[in-house]
């Protein structure tokens, strides 16, 4: 089959790779008929992520139809039209069994190699490096589906690939997001980082009846869209002082509610974003925690910081001390996506939400080389790359 492999920093190719197989009686093959290159891509594709290797197949959101499954899937038929979640989870283990899928204890078989880093091993991923499991990611023409009964949802309807497609990522991790925001009615909510999932995270917090919702980018068509899919009020970061606008904007107390949608590579100003650059490029720090440090201090006293971007060692300089004297609370995680499946496609099949919105570029799978790029270097308007395999 053709595949997006990784083979370095700035280095994605396209490439004859053997087809998936059934490995293990719950396994599922999907022949994939939409896939989307994510904003976490970009931390394989620009070098950030460790334990990545040579030919990995990359790619975490994906859906398609069950061309086979393994002789103890009891949930999936050949011919099913699913959406595929990006964590891989055995729906068995303490954390499955509390919702915590992204924290799964059986689906990582390399779970020594995260405990090392992290203390603890969370749950396997697609595509998303051998610490993470080493899993064939999702950018190629089929995927094996391991723990196939816990993770794919069956869509019934004949609604397209690309209103359902970002239930596998983006739109879910911007729902909870929201949800991990606290949100209480009527809320201002301050929103870093207006990407797709920045965008999902506006959407949502609407859901949960914030007050106001506030954008914050840099990039003039994301402010656009949060603007006019997203009803937001927008701050360009490169034209005024975050921290002084979010205070006036709020009577001098600060947003209630800030979300953290822009993770490790986050493009930091003044001399402070300068030396976070340069000490990730010499490894001093794994993370450029501009928006993290920001958000801290703008946020009210007594509010809630939520952290759905992708962070992926340690970073300098955080102010724990605004943090433990502001009296915030800090919610994190990569998402439980299987928790919100049902209720997210329910909202899309109502007509509630089209999460095709954020979609600005389709095309084959030979151009995804080209794609990473372009959604990288944020040039042609691109916010959501859908590729067709």
């Amino acid at each position: 089959m053709r595949a997006l492999c990784w083979h370095g920093e700035e280095d994605v190719r396209v490439e004859e790779v053997p087809d998936p197989e059934i490995a293990n009686p719950h396994d599922a093959i999907v022949e994939i008929t939409a896939t989307a290159i994510c904003g976490s891509d970009l931390h394989l594709y620009d070098g950030y992520v460790p334990s990545m290797r040579e030919g990995d197949i990359v790619g975490h959101e994906p859906m398609g139809e069950v061309v086979a499954v393994g002789e103890d899937v009891d949930t999936l038929e050949e011919g099913d039209r699913v959406v595929v979640p990006f964590t891989i989870s055995c729906g068995s283990c303490w954390f499955c069994e509390q919702d915590m899928y992204s924290l799964c204890d059986n689906s990582n078989p390399n779970a020594e190699m995260a405990r090392k880093v992290m203390g603890q091993s969370p749950a396997g991923l697609f595509g998303y490096s051998h610490m993470l499991g080493g899993y064939a990611g999702a950018q190629a023409e089929y995927l094996r589906v391991p723990f196939a009964d816990v993770g794919p949802i069956t869509v019934d309807s004949d609604l397209p690939d690309e209103q359902v497609l970002l239930l596998s990522d983006v739109f879910p991790t911007g729902y909870m997001a929201a949800e991990n925001a606290e949100i209480d009615e009527d809320d201002t909510v301050a929103v870093w980082g207006c990407g797709p999932v920045g965008q999902f995270a506006i959407q949502s917090a609407w859901l949960f009846d914030a007050g106001r919702v506030i954008a914050i980018d840099r990039v003039p068509e994301r402010l656009a869209m949060a603007r006019e899919h997203g009803d937001a009020e927008t701050i360009h970061f490169e034209e005024a002082d975050v921290y002084d606008r979010l205070l006036a904007m709020t009577g001098g107390r600060g947003p209630d509610r800030c979300i953290d949608a822009v993770g490790t590579e986050a493009h930091g100003t003044g001399l402070m974003g300068l030396t976070d650059k340069a000490k990730q490029q010499v490894n001093l720090e794994a993370d450029r925690p501009h928006v993290l440090r920001q958000a801290i201090k703008c946020c009210r006293k007594g509010g809630t910081l939520s952290v759905p971007g992708v962070y992926v060692g340690h970073a300098d300089n955080v102010p724990v001390g605004p943090l433990m004297n502001k009296g915030l609370t800090v919610n994190t995680g990569q998402t439980h996506v299987q928790r919100y499946l049902e209720p997210l496609l329910a909202k899309i099949e109502d007509g509630e939400i089209d999460p095709s919105f954020v979609v600005t570029h389709r095309e084959p799978l030979e151009k995804g080389p080209e794609m990473y790029e372009t959604f990288r270097d944020k040039e042609d308007g691109c916010i959501k790359v859908v590729l067709d395999p």
